[in-house]
């Protein structure tokens, strides 16, 4: 009770937070960043690089009420296969203007539901990027699945285009939960994608659960956490529902009154945390989880984990691109944003000219604040002197910063000469740290709970 005291009084149940997937946020994405900012930072690339590749696919055969992502209903394919061919002219446009010789470290087919597309279109789509990127040594290629649309056609197709890792969101297995979020999905098919999926030879699975659900209790989220366990995932994400309704407008048909307080959240967190650790699962970040031998593991005993639109990933790629509505793209210059509407970017993509319609161009103290916040999310410290080396001219303010932050969460972090750490009984307030560090104001349309 009393370490629960000491979060609440340092405003981890009352703090609305970023996820700090990339800084600034997407919320401070502007104009600036045009098609041709877009066009001459590709030309940029060196030649030779790796990079990695995201590709997004918006449509889905049902809405789910609890997601807050960028996607469309559907009853027909029609338009889908309108927009693979969209996608496939936006990647001979990105041809035009990469440097020689590109290849790919990572690709992620993400949604949306990119399993809505049939075994010809997933074939066409695949073959289409890598006579464009071809594969380097090690490369990985993830797709999200929904074990509702998964056959045998398109896994055997996926697996034949070199898919070596499969996501699939669980968000919970309770009936009662699944239909108050809109979300149908039972065990027996998610426990039959699975199976399928493994046939076709894929040895990676990541699954995604979510906390914080309507009616959601603990022993409610431990009979999903098992069921989940039984079926082995390499790596799992426990996510904390984000309850957006005014970013989000199908999550009104959740009711806010069977929601749980922000204390039953953190109990709901350490629930499924304490089981996936009971069960062998290495820590990973703030809310994943992975086997010892997993990338994401062997990537934070590295000292190599990375955070990006994804979550937590263990690519060390300078260079990101989004292709699709509503995809971001990272450089070394900033982010650059697709238009959401997917009729825009059709149109823009159909005249020859790049869809970018927003993102950021980095400023003085994006970089130092931005790798900071990166370390603290993915390592619970900061070594000052790897930042202080790779920032310079900023180490006065590293030092300062770090000053501020040790005095404001006196008992939750350690401060040594030379390091700044978040000690295991504050995680839970590593976003609330953070956003501390973040000079950038809140969105007017505020963010997610720090918990």
């Amino acid at each position: 009770m009393e370490r629960v005291s000491q979060l609440a009084r340092m405003g981890l149940f009352d703090a609305k937070v970023p996820r700090y997937t990339s800084y600034p946020t997407a919320p401070h994405f502007n104009a600036d960043v045009t098609p041709a900012v877009f066009q001459n930072w590709i030309s940029q690339i060196p030649a030779g690089s790796q990079i990695s590749l995201y590709l997004h696919i918006p449509f889905c055969r049902r809405l789910c009420w609890f997601c807050a992502c960028r996607t469309q209903g559907t009853k027909s394919i029609d338009p889908v296969r309108v927009y693979v061919e969209i996608l496939k002219q936006e990647l001979q446009l990105l041809a035009e203007h990469l440097p020689s010789e590109i290849s790919l470290s990572r690709l992620h087919w993400g949604g949306g539901t990119p399993t809505l597309l049939d075994a010809e279109m997933i074939t066409s789509l695949a073959c289409a990027i890598t006579q464009i990127l071809p594969f380097a040594s090690g490369a990985e290629f993830s797709v999200e699945v929904d074990p509702n649309e998964i056959d045998g056609h398109r896994a055997e197709a996926l697996a034949k285009a070199g898919m070596t890792r499969v996501s699939i969101g669980v968000q919970d297995f309770d009936p009662e939960i699944q239909e108050t979020i809109g979300r149908p999905q039972s065990y027996a098919i998610t426990q039959q994608a699975v199976k399928l999926l493994r046939a076709q030879g894929v040895t990676s699975l990541n699954a995604d659960i979510l906390y914080g659900l309507p009616h959601q209790t603990a022993p409610r989220v431990a009979d999903s956490v098992q069921k989940l366990l039984s079926l082995n995932p390499d790596r799992v994400a426990l996510y904390g529902y984000a309850h957006v309704p005014w970013m989000a407008r199908r999550q009104t048909m959740i009711p806010s009154n069977s929601l749980p307080t922000p204390e039953a959240r953190l109990q709901l967190f350490e629930t499924a945390r304490q089981l996936f650790t009971l069960d062998g699962y290495d820590e990973v970040g703030i809310d994943h989880f992975a086997r010892p031998g997993d990338g994401l593991s062997v990537a934070q005993k590295a000292g190599r984990l990375r955070r990006n639109f994804q979550g937590y990933t263990d690519d060390t790629s300078e260079v990101l691109i989004g292709l699709g509505a509503s995809s971001i793209s990272r450089f070394p210059q900033g982010y650059a944003q697709n238009t959401a509407a997917t009729s825009a970017y059709n149109s823009a993509i159909k005249t020859q000219n790049f869809a970018t319609a927003r993102g950021h161009i980095y400023q003085e103290d994006d970089a130092w604040r931005g790798r900071l916040i990166e370390m603290l999310m993915c390592d619970f410290r900061v070594d000052q002197h790897i930042l202080a080396e790779a920032f310079p001219a900023h180490q006065l303010q590293i030092e300062t910063l770090l000053g501020q932050l040790s005095n404001r969460f006196e008992g939750m972090v350690e401060r040594t000469p030379q390091s700044f750490i978040i000690l295991p009984e504050g995680r839970p307030l590593t976003r609330v740290i953070a956003r501390a560090c973040d000079t950038y104001e809140l969105s007017k349309a505020g963010h997610s709970a720090a918990i």
